[in-house]
């Protein structure tokens, strides 16, 4: 659009006798007030709507990295908050295992004292009951840790605000991925959308360079009053106005137009190129999200198995070796397999809740049925 500013200007100067037609020196003054145009360019070729179009594109694509990164720091938050609920849980089951191994050291004591039981049986059990507490310790760190990376994600404490959870990680359900989803959902991924925005904007860049080789024409007008004194300078005499096209045609540039041309062409053929690599990386991401929740499905419910064989070992182990059938170490074996497996299953059952975070994030956010659930 045109520039339509008010101008206001005072000019006096002295002219030499020997530079005046009258050959005297001649001192005047100019005053002039009105309304001014200053360069307007008309856009015949379309230069300056390519180049409006491609700053609204670039604008678009920065807009859509800043929903990139709000999503970013939503995946992020809720896959602390799973790693903080993760080890809460860890940590009460290495507790309950703490305080279950006290308990039968203290049984073993007794025994000991009244020569039911060796000292050898003795130290074992204090070992399993070292480990166990030395577990808690490391749990009891891995917390903090967690906590403080939650704090960092939301901007302000808040991990040691949390209730506890009312239910295991076992109990969170994950809604169903339904059946035949188009592709086309992948398009509401801000990466998509900011690479379609730049290469956009790098196909505009085309046209206001070709727009380069054809003529420029630019106006500069005036419109107003001037006098030679600033009595008079709004008096009806002194009306005044100037009309002054100009137009520029290049004939030699030694090649800018045409390197700015090339330029721009390799330019879109690069953001082609990343607007292919981002719609690979988007169908790998969801494909990797999609796996990953599958197979840790297959991975929870082989160890659930494994938990239960492990648990009926360790009730197994202790009934043989109160029976003298076996040795306090095959209690001592069971015990460490049953922590084991316990442990091993809440950081799957994480895993699986943090796939979904993942197919979250790779589809752009999601829509309403994939959303992640509320704990």
């Amino acid at each position: 659009l045109p520039t339509l500013a008010l101008s206001a200007d005072a000019t006096r100067g002295r002219t030499p006798a020997d530079l005046s037609v009258t050959r005297r020196a001649v001192t005047a003054s100019q005053w002039r007030a009105g309304l001014a145009v200053s360069s307007w360019e008309i856009d015949f070729w379309g230069r300056l709507a390519s180049l409006n179009e491609s700053a609204l594109q670039s604008v678009l694509a920065t807009d859509e990295a800043r929903r990139a990164t709000t999503l970013l720091v939503v995946a992020g938050v809720a896959d602390a908050y799973l790693g903080l609920r993760e080890v809460d849980e860890r940590l009460r089951l290495a507790q309950d295992s703490a305080a279950s191994q006290r308990e039968s050291l203290r049984i073993f004591g007794r025994r000991f004292e009244v020569g039911a039981a060796s000292r050898l049986e003795l130290t074992q059990v204090q070992t399993l009951v070292t480990q166990a507490e030395a577990l808690v310790t490391q749990l009891q760190q891995l917390q903090e840790q967690q906590r403080h990376a939650l704090d960092l994600l939301v901007g302000r404490p808040v991990a040691a605000t949390l209730a506890p959870l009312p239910e295991p990680l076992a109990a969170w359900r994950l809604p169903t991925l339904p059946a035949g989803l188009p592709s086309a959902l992948l398009l509401a991924r801000p990466d998509l959308v900011a690479a379609e925005h730049r290469l956009r904007a790098a196909h505009a860049q085309i046209g206001a360079a070709r727009a380069a080789f054809f003529p420029t024409i630019q106006l500069t007008a005036f419109g107003g009053t001037a006098s030679d004194e600033l009595d008079g300078l709004f008096k009806g005499a002194g009306r005044s106005w100037s009309f002054a096209p100009r137009l520029v045609l290049p004939l030699f540039d030694g090649g800018r137009n045409q390197a700015n041309l090339d330029l721009a062409q390799v330019r879109t053929q690069q953001a082609v190129v990343q607007y292919e690599q981002a719609v690979q990386v988007a169908f790998r991401e969801v494909a990797d999200a999609l796996s990953a929740r599958h197979w840790l499905a297959e991975q929870l419910q082989v160890q659930q198995q494994a938990l239960a064989v492990q648990q009926e070992r360790a009730r197994l182990s202790r009934l043989s070796h109160d029976q003298g059938a076996s040795s306090f170490l095959d209690v001592l074996d069971a015990e460490r397999s049953l922590i084991a497996a316990t442990q091993q299953l809440t950081q799957t059952q994480r895993a699986l809740l943090s796939s979904q975070v993942a197919l979250y994030r790779a589809l752009g956010g999601g829509s309403a049925s994939l959303s992640f659930p509320q704990p």
